[in-house]
């Protein structure tokens, strides 16, 4: 016996924090991507966490919070922060001023 199951499918928005309904979702999705750049900078350089946690200036148990995309807590400077002891630059560039709200997005070159 088998049994049918309709499955409805939703498509999603560019931002998984605003579909779960997070009201800093524009925030979490910037520290998202931060966490996940820091990650694989760790990871190109072959740097263990302790390793990576000596050179950020970090504790290791933070340095594992961070690359787990666990992130509350650690601020967006905070990130940027560690991207450039990684040896990434940072450049922000603020925009021509709008009627509407702006907005703040990465690019990673």
């Amino acid at each position: 016996m088998s049994r049918k199951t309709d499955i409805t499918i939703e498509e999603g928005s560019t931002n998984v924090y605003t579909d779960l309904g997070y009201a800093d979702a524009a925030e979490m999705q910037r520290k998202s991507q931060l966490s996940a750049e820091i990650a694989r900078a760790i990871k190109a350089r072959r740097l263990t966490q302790q390793g990576a946690a000596e050179l950020l200036g970090v504790d290791q148990s933070k340095v594992s919070r961070i690359t787990r995309g666990q992130f509350r807590g650690v601020s967006e400077a905070k990130l940027l922060e560690l991207v450039t002891k990684l040896g990434h630059d940072v450049k922000i560039v603020v925009g021509p001023v709008r009627r509407r709200a702006g907005k703040i997005e990465l690019q990673f070159a």
